[in-house]
């Protein structure tokens, strides 16, 4: 399968941030004293919303180049939409007109905020992704000339609800005639320690059974999301796949941008 779709206004592509909101998402983030794994992970996924809205910005206004769900898992034991007023996707010039709210950042830097950061009660991954599959499977009918659908589930822990393998599998089963469904998995950690991105091969990672299991969750990395991410990491090689684990925030910033990006500069 190709990756190569331009993507336009007739044939946009879509991205699913899924977020673990669970109580221990409450504890601070690796490597960043002061900022709890709920906080980081919110500021990375609105800071990567701007940066789409910005990238889909011209001189007449935001053009419909990317529909975005952003599925929040853990207060009440559920899973739902995180964006006030949506229940799937939303379209990126809905998203420009309807922030939650717009901070300013540092003086004379203003950013928009679509949703808070939640910590709270277990981890329910298997009913977000089963949204993110209904979701998905609708969307990708619907669209079938696209660029592949993305998905990026960004977690601090196990799975509360069930087994998730068997559902990421059904998730990238999904495809359009560009190709299947890339899932991205990403383990952050309140340890201050190296983080791993992008193994290859289980051998890569420590003897955690939840990791090994991240890891076969995640899609194989197509040519050209492989290709930016050997520029950024000497160890990324065929075979690697879109997996993070004990990841700080700066690791999942950089995470986020390398498995968007060429979506990003794909677009017409």
């Amino acid at each position: 399968m190709s990756y190569s779709a331009e993507i336009s206004r007739r044939n946009p592509t879509a991205f699913v941030f899924l977020l673990d909101q669970s109580g221990s998402m409450a504890e601070e983030f690796g490597g960043t004293p002061g900022i709890t794994k709920a906080q980081g992970a919110a500021k990375a996924i609105n800071s990567m919303i701007n940066e789409i809205i910005f990238r889909c910005t011209k001189d007449e206004g935001v053009r419909d180049y990317f529909e975005i769900a952003v599925i929040g898992y853990g207060p009440g034991g559920h899973a739902k939409s995180m964006l006030k007023g949506i229940q799937k996707f939303a379209k990126v010039s809905w998203l420009a007109e309807h922030p939650l709210r717009v901070v300013e950042e540092k003086p004379g830097v203003k950013v928009a905020i679509w949703f808070e950061p939640v910590a709270d009660d277990g981890t329910p991954m298997c009913e977000a992704l089963r949204l993110a599959y209904e979701w998905l499977s609708e969307w990708v009918q619907n669209h079938p000339n696209s660029y592949p659908p993305m998905v990026f589930n960004i977690t601090d822990g196990q799975a509360t609800d069930g087994d998730p393998e068997p559902l990421a599998e059904k998730i990238k089963e999904l495809a359009t005639n560009d190709g299947n469904v890339l899932m991205h998995n990403c383990h952050i950690s309140e340890v201050k320690a190296e983080p791993v991105l992008f193994p290859s091969s289980v051998e890569e990672l420590p003897p955690d059974e939840y990791a090994h299991k991240l890891f076969r969750m995640s899609s194989e990395l197509p040519e050209n999301v492989l290709a930016l991410a050997m520029k950024e990491f000497k160890s990324v090689k065929k075979g690697s796949r879109g997996f993070a684990f004990n990841a700080d925030l700066t690791s999942l910033i950089k995470f986020l941008d390398i498995g968007t990006r060429p979506a990003r500069e794909a677009i017409r």
